[in-house]
Parts: C-alpha cells; sequence; structure tokens
C-alpha cells in the first residue's frame, strides 16, 4: 500500500477501536460514574499502548496539512499575480486608449 493509503487505513482503525470502545462504554447498563471511569481507563489504556502509531499518525498529519496549506497558499499567490496582472494590463490599455483620445481632444480648438 501508498504511505497515504497506509495512513488513512490505521486512522480508521484507530477511530473504529476507539468509537467501539465508546460504544461499548456508554451503553452498558452501568452507573454513568463507573462508565466515565471505565470510559477514562480504557482510553488510557488505548493511548499507552499504541501512543507510537498515535504519534507517527499525528506526525503524517501535520505534515499533510503542511503541505496541503503550502500547495494553497502558492496557488493563491500564483491566482493573486495573474489577477494583478490583469489589472495592470487592463489599466495600460485604459491609460494607452485614453492618452490618444486625450490628445486629440487638448489640440482641439
Amino acid at each position: 500500500m501508498s504511505k497515504d493509503k497506509t495512513f488513512m487505513f490505521s486512522l480508521g482503525l484507530m477511530a473504529g477501536v476507539v468509537g467501539g470502545i465508546v460504544a461499548g462504554v456508554l451503553y452498558a447498563p452501568k452507573s454513568g460514574e463507573e462508565s466515565r471511569k471505565e470510559l477514562k481507563e480504557a482510553a488510557c489504556e488505548f493511548y499507552e499502548k499504541h501512543a507510537p502509531q498515535i504519534e507517527d499518525a499525528k506526525k503524517q498529519a501535520m505534515e499533510s496539512v503542511d503541505l496541503m496549506r503550502y500547495r494553497l497558499e502558492r496557488q493563491f499567490r500564483k491566482l493573486n499575480n495573474s489577477v494583478k496582472s490583469k489589472k495592470m494590463l487592463k489599466a495600460k490599455e485604459l491609460e494607452d486608449s485614453g492618452n490618444g483620445e486625450n490628445c486629440d481632444n487638448e489640440f482641439d480648438y
């Protein structure tokens, strides 16, 4: 599997495990205090058991976010520069067409 597919699979797997734990604890016929205690213990145990994978997934997610932000900023700069250049070209065209008319009108007595 590619790196992205592996990451997405592991992220989905972790989400499913966490969801299953939460659903199991919340639907268990116990008091709220016991359920919260079990949920906290299960979450801590899960984190301790899978800390390296969680940190790796977090690192990969942050790298993906940084890469996407870089790509979006680059695209935004390109678009912004394109708009600016088109505005400048249009202003130059208007200036050139306006100057020609003004020159004729200035000497038209």
